[in-house]
């Protein structure tokens, strides 16, 4: 494993298992958990699938979520994070996990966070330029002052949004020192 992460990976330092790409809405997580997957050879999945239709309704209608929306899809999410580490089969969720609470839920031994961090115009940007999602950009303040971005002692790495998701993931893969092609 590189030493080059931001945080220590994992408590018996193993290579790590699930990787949870976060960040705000827009950031562009799901392309560069999309990209890194892909790079891997790992599984993929996007957490915004995960949600119950009532968190989504609620989002549409430009309501942030409370911590008591957010739980049952946190338990969602950890429930797939903890078969993948039980079947030792690879895998990259996206997630926002805006709060340390919420990572607490999907964090585990072999679990590394990689938050992609942006400047707000940009994520902004993107959020005004995709179509068919969800979550409206009246929403990103919201994510932006709940947003407790991953401490020293949490297994993560921070990756600029203002690169391509070809730089963002050949960055991910070279500093957790992944072998491709798994």
């Amino acid at each position: 494993m590189a030493a080059t992460v931001d945080a220590p990976v994992g408590t018996d330092g193993t290579e790590p298992l699930v990787l949870v790409v976060m960040g705000v809405s827009g950031s562009g997580k799901s392309t560069l958990a999309a990209t890194v997957a892909a790079r891997l050879g790992w599984e993929f999945a996007e957490g915004d699938d995960m949600h119950p239709p009532a968190n989504v309704a609620k989002m549409e209608e430009g309501t942030p979520l409370t911590d008591e929306d957010r739980w049952p899809w946190l338990g969602t999410i950890a429930e797939w994070i903890r078969s993948h580490l039980a079947d030792d089969a690879p895998g990259v969720v996206t997630c926002s996990a805006l709060k340390r609470s919420y990572r607490d839920v999907l964090r585990a031994p072999g679990v590394v966070f990689v938050h992609v961090a942006g400047d707000p115009a940009l994520v902004e940007q993107r959020m005004s330029a995709r179509a068919g999602h969800f979550m409206p950009t009246s929403l990103l303040a919201s994510q932006l002052a709940t947003l407790e971005p991953p401490q020293p002692d949490e297994a993560h790495l921070t990756v600029s949004a203002e690169r391509s998701p070809d730089e963002e993931s050949a960055d991910v893969v070279e500093r957790l020192g992944l072998a491709t092609g798994r």
